[in-house]
């Protein structure tokens, strides 16, 4: 008679859980699915919280609709699998700004994170370089090739595209440098259409046919009562026994599986397991690997993170602009890289007493030090730099939150893609029930990681011998 298979996710983040929730489905019925989780809290960058009596996402607020296909995107398909697609809710305003010389100007259409296909409508913001996206009869990348992206942008629409355009928006999401980040892992398609098209604007335009979207249909989402409501749902479908405050010190060989070393050194547990899904960043995923699989542990490991800061401020009756938020472009010299007005961008969070809430992202790679400034006097700049911003001095905040993210946004350099395909090959040749997920190996986003785990269950029942699909 067959044993159980005895499968632990080490990780319990969205992609952690997302392999958990996808095993349950495909795996056989009796497995035994274990999620350890180092801190108190499921979900990772999900967390879900409350300011002022209002709910409020102290991590990632929302997911995009649409896969780079076209179809449902692998977060919103996890949504309805988890019977959550009623409480979908769309931003109610969905234009936001950009810094520019100290005053807001709407973030222009047409551009694929901010890389334009129409280069007369980002004139508003920046003035491309003349005559610099020449045809010089071959594909702007090489089949193989990967460059940085604000090198590409740089040489084709000069400083000034890069520099207040696709920089601020990048450093949106990766809190990176355009200079620094791989345009194959944060705009891959992209990378696709430059190994075909001659034109870096031919190359945006082909990239945004490719994905087409239907006029008015939202980009975005999130679930009324917070993303916080995906966590614990994940969490119970899986069937998995949760272990919070579980932390996994070393992953060794054990016969045809694997042995878990868990907790503090005084109170050692030992677990035998047949496969691991490993949901964990780059950094602790390469110590866990360094004694089974120490090449793969090199490849993965140099990965470096952004820590950042996000401050929520109470305020109540402000004069805020009908936008959704904007970005500053770090040629502004400010601390805020970015900010979302709440309850302005989500009409379900609007309040009957006109108290708003707005939250300000702080951070950018290689400027920890910005973020490791006491709570107090973080609130006290964004709310300073806002008011200059806005040009109208705010009222106090009645209330606020500081919710730190150390070494939380994986910064992918070149040649990240196959930095990672190289590793993932070393396992399934060496360690087949042994499977890497998440951010720091797939891309940031909710529908990336959810995707990422899914992949990785499927992995693992098939190294077990089952179906994957």
């Amino acid at each position: 008679m067959r044993a159980p298979w005895r499968v632990a996710v080490v990780g319990g983040g969205i992609a952690g859980l997302a392999a958990a929730v996808r095993l349950r489905d495909r795996a056989p019925a009796d497995t035994e699915i274990t999620v350890y989780e180092q801190s108190g809290a499921l979900g990772g960058k999900l967390r879900t919280g409350e300011v002022a009596g209002s709910v409020v996402e102290f991590g990632a607020e929302s997911f995009l609709m649409r896969d780079p296909a076209g179809g449902e995107s692998a977060a919103v398909a996890l949504v309805r699998r988890l019977g959550l697609g009623e409480r979908i809710v769309h931003p109610t305003v969905g234009q936001a700004a950009l810094l520019v010389n100290g005053g807001l100007r709407p973030i222009p259409g047409g551009t694929l994170v901010g890389v334009p296909g129409d280069l007369e409508r980002v004139a508003t913001v920046a003035r491309p370089a003349a005559d610099a996206d020449l045809d010089a009869g071959r594909p702007l990348l090489g089949a193989d090739d990967d460059v940085s992206v604000g090198a590409l942008v740089r040489a084709r629409f000069g400083d000034e595209v890069v520099d207040r355009l696709v920089d601020p928006m990048l450093g949106g999401v990766y809190a990176g440098r355009a200079d620094d980040l791989s345009l194959v892992t944060t705009m891959p398609a992209l990378a696709r259409a430059a190994r075909v098209e001659h034109t870096l604007v031919g190359a945006v335009r082909a990239a945004q046919a490719a994905a087409p979207r239907a006029p008015g249909a939202p980009v975005f989402g999130t679930l009324a009562g917070g993303l916080g409501t995906l966590v614990d749902a994940a969490a119970a479908a899986s069937g998995a026994t949760v272990r919070r405050g579980a932390a996994v010190r070393e992953l060794t060989p054990a016969g045809a599986g694997w042995r878990l070393t868990v907790g503090p050194t005084r109170e050692v547990e030992l677990v035998d397991v047949d496969a691991v899904v490993l949901a964990v960043p780059a950094r602790p995923a390469a110590r866990l690997l360094a004694g089974c699989a120490p090449e793969v542990a090199d490849g993965v490991g140099g990965l470096d993170y952004a820590s950042v800061a996000l401050v929520t401020l109470a305020l109540p009756e402000p004069e805020l602009p009908e936008l959704s938020g904007f970005l500053v472009p770090s040629t502004e010299g400010l601390l805020i890289k970015a900010s979302t007005f709440f309850t302005t961008k989500w009409g379900h969070l609007r309040r009957a007493d006109g108290l708003a809430l707005v939250r300000a992202s702080v951070g950018r790679y290689g400027e920890e030090r910005q973020v490791q400034r006491t709570d107090e006097d973080l609130a006290a700049t964004v709310h300073r730099e806002l008011s200059a911003v806005l040009g109208v001095p705010l009222p106090a905040p009645v209330a606020g939150h500081v919710q730190r993210w150390g070494g939380s946004l994986p910064q992918y350099t070149p040649g990240h893609g196959d930095r990672v395909a190289a590793a993932r090959a070393a396992l399934r040749a060496g360690h087949p029930t042994l499977v890497l997920a998440g951010a720091g190996y797939d891309g940031v986003g909710i529908p990336v990681c959810v995707r990422s785990g899914e992949t990785a269950a499927g992995e693992i029942i098939t190294a077990l011998g089952g179906s994957g699909t």
